[in-house]
């Protein structure tokens, strides 16, 4: 039997009405869970932490040197992997250790970055180096994916 309430069309419409301007308020917990689910689009990456910035030796090289370095030296490591970076005004420098060929690309918040092939000896030049904060996810011939923690311009 049907309920004499959803008969009305007036009733109705006015009831999808309400669904439709409710639908725009998405509960905190649900865009959280999204963005979780997203996360774990890498779960089989292996994970390369920051073991070495230049800027670090900063405070050292004022009492040696009168203006700072243009180029910035990186070196992230995980189980078997090194990832080292030079930014340059001009490119993202990096070499793979153990070499191996591949692709690299520029994950971030900024649309546009770029990618770049990995050639036989692991090395990789990305033009233009990217402005916002960025990782790099480097994918070799054979099917192992490095993602490097964040780096700021």
């Amino acid at each position: 039997m049907l309920d004499p309430e959803w008969n009305d069309d007036e009733k109705l419409i006015e009831a999808l009405r309400d669904a439709l301007a409710s639908a725009g308020e998405v509960p905190e917990s649900f865009v959280e869970a999204g963005k979780a689910a997203f996360a774990w689009r890498t779960i089989d990456a292996e994970l390369a932490a920051l073991t070495y910035d230049s800027a670090w030796d900063s405070l050292d090289a004022l009492a040696i040197r009168s203006e700072s370095a243009i180029l910035r030296s990186l070196t992230f490591a995980s189980d078997g992997w090194t990832v080292e970076v030079e930014l340059t005004p001009d490119a993202v420098l990096g070499q793979l250790d153990p070499p191996e060929s591949g692709t690299v690309t520029v994950r971030g918040a900024g649309g546009g970055l770029p990618t770049a092939e990995i050639d036989d000896l692991g090395f990789f030049v990305l033009r233009p180096p990217p402005t916002v904060p960025y990782r790099l996810t480097c994918t070799t011939a054979s099917g192992t994916t490095i993602l490097t923690g964040w780096i700021t311009p």
